[in-house]
């Protein structure tokens, strides 16, 4: 029997609802993320007292930075994400690019903008 080279379309319909699914969580996820940053909800410090401002300074600039870098990683994870949903587009989703061959379902499930098999992705370290 030959060795598949591409999933069927119903497999690829699978992935992209997966998928789909995932990117509405993450955009979801990164907004609340970047309200945290802007302080768009108006929960900030301004209405306490002065002492408790100068404490919270030091933690709020500490937040922001933790929520920016969270932010940062979302939003590559979306754009990932995106890029998935091309190549489900171009039926090149599941396909490794180092080993050419299908990485397995069960990992696309769990990580569906993966573009590595196990195997490539254990020889890069």
């Amino acid at each position: 029997m030959a060795e598949r080279t591409r999933y069927s379309d119903e497999e690829l319909q699978e992935f992209k609802k997966i998928i789909l699914s995932k990117l509405d969580k993450a955009k979801k996820d990164y907004e609340l993320l970047r309200h945290t940053i802007t302080h768009s909800d108006g929960n900030d410090t301004q209405d306490t007292s002065p002492t408790f401002k100068v404490l919270e300074e030091g933690a709020a600039v500490l937040s922001k930075e933790e929520a920016g870098k969270l932010a940062q990683r979302q939003q590559k994870f979306i754009q990932h994400l995106q890029a998935a949903l091309v190549r489900i587009e171009n039926k090149t989703y599941g396909v490794c690019r180092v080993t050419g061959k299908l990485i397995p379902a069960e990992r696309l499930r769990a990580v569906p903008h993966a573009t590595l098999s196990m195997e490539a992705k254990e020889g890069q370290k």
